[in-house]
């Protein structure tokens, strides 16, 4: 049976973070971190693409929490202790530094998901942080003043535990044998799965400002908008997809969505194609893109309106100019089924937030018992959003340990 002061199960981002952070605040207590695979940080090193979407330039606490669809309320708090700001500076001060893109994502200057492995793989090591791979959690018990945690063929007791395992099922059932909730886990962020001939053979043709609505429901985002070789992808779906979460997975995936693509009223678009029916008379309306649109997808919405190739805007009816605003502020979309974003996956799902004290990230049914990170019913859009909440509860959860 080993000892420890503080046993943190998950070695990944939060994990790591609450790990180092305790180590370093209280050098004294002896921390060891469980990972139940041969590997660890798999999730931050296919995050952004390999490159690790870190977190996103958004400093004000207010407007940060609005990328939560599940966790807005309870982070507000948090932001104001620790947040993008205090991330930067965090990772500065161990000489890996971050840049900002056009879109507001932070990535390191190198480009590489490793360097931030090889941050926290050094930092840990320096501060003397035990990682123990091939250690699968079997069973957790509270006793009258420590934990006992059972993994694999060994047992450990700790003072103080720190779960950090991200949506990992086998955990939440350890949890709910504790006496916590756990909200049913549902895909968060994902691609829309659409068949329809008007983007047949555009793959990679981006819109880059659009307004998608779920028919029938009140879901709606704007944003870029990707065709892919399956659908429908980039920020303005998976905006989508992360709101939508429990409403769409309740639909089963199958449902339609309204794309305005040049966001602007039906009625004004009308107006403009017909002005555009006098100044371009002479020209085909096919070779003639309006409103920015890719040329491809142009085509592909003016073939929709039956409008033929060699039509020129002369020749083109009031039913035609009709058909051509319906597909440019509200065309119809079937949805399908999804897909997954990258390799990344995120859930909406995990302990419920009622169950936890958001000024400490500990229980409030268990003292001593500490989260952070995706195995919360936590989750964000995309853009470095989801890493924030594990560093943010990984910090004051550390502060929390070593203040005690």
């Amino acid at each position: 049976m080993k000892r420890y002061d503080v046993i943190i199960i998950g070695g990944g981002a939060a994990g790591f973070f609450a790990a180092i952070n305790i180590a370093e605040q209280k050098p004294d207590l002896k921390v060891a971190v469980l990972e139940r695979g041969k590997d660890v940080l798999t999730k931050v090193k296919v995050s952004g693409g390999g490159r690790c979407n870190v977190t996103h330039a958004e400093f004000i606490p207010q407007d940060l929490v609005r990328n939560y669809p599940r966790g807005e309320r309870e982070l507000l708090g948090p932001f104001h202790t620790f947040m993008t700001g205090d991330t930067i500076e965090w990772f500065s001060n161990r000489g890996v530094e971050l840049k900002i893109e056009d879109d507001g994502r932070m990535f390191p200057i190198t480009n590489s998901s490793q360097t931030i492995i090889d941050c926290f793989l050094h930092e840990a090591k320096k501060n003397g942080v035990e990682i123990l791979k091939n250690h699968s959690v079997r069973h957790v018990e509270h006793l009258e003043n420590h934990w006992e945690i059972s993994a694999n063929e060994e047992v450990f007791v700790a003072k103080k535990l720190v779960v950090a395992s991200g949506s990992n099922p086998k955990v939440w059932k350890l949890l709910k044998h504790l006496g916590h909730s756990i909200v049913q886990p549902v895909p968060s962020l994902f691609t829309f799965n659409v068949k329809d001939k008007r983007i047949k053979d555009i793959p990679g043709v981006v819109a880059k400002d659009v307004e998608v609505k779920v028919v029938n429901s009140n879901l709606e985002s704007e944003g870029p908008l990707l065709v892919t070789h399956v659908g429908f992808s980039a920020p303005a779906i998976l905006k989508l997809s992360a709101f939508g979460a429990l409403e769409l997975a309740e639909r089963n995936y199958k449902f339609d969505i309204e794309v305005n693509f040049i966001k602007q009223d039906k009625d004004d678009c009308l107006e403009v194609l017909k002005n555009q029916k006098q100044a371009l008379a002479k020209k085909t309306v096919f070779n003639s893109p309006q409103f920015d649109l890719p040329k491809r997808l142009w085509y592909k919405l003016v073939e929709a309106s039956q409008v033929s190739r060699d039509a020129r805007w002369a020749d083109i009816n009031k039913q035609q100019l009709e058909n051509l605003s319906i597909q440019l502020t509200r065309a119809i979309f079937n949805v399908d089924g999804k897909s997954t974003f990258k390799e990344e996956f995120v859930t909406a799902g995990g302990v419920n937030l009622k169950e936890v004290n958001f000024k400490t990230f500990e229980s409030k049914l268990h003292e001593n018992l500490f989260f952070a990170g995706e195995v919360l019913n936590i989750d964000a859009v995309t853009g470095g959003f989801n890493f924030q909440n594990a560093w943010t509860g990984a910090y004051i959860v550390a502060k929390t340990i070593t203040n005690s």
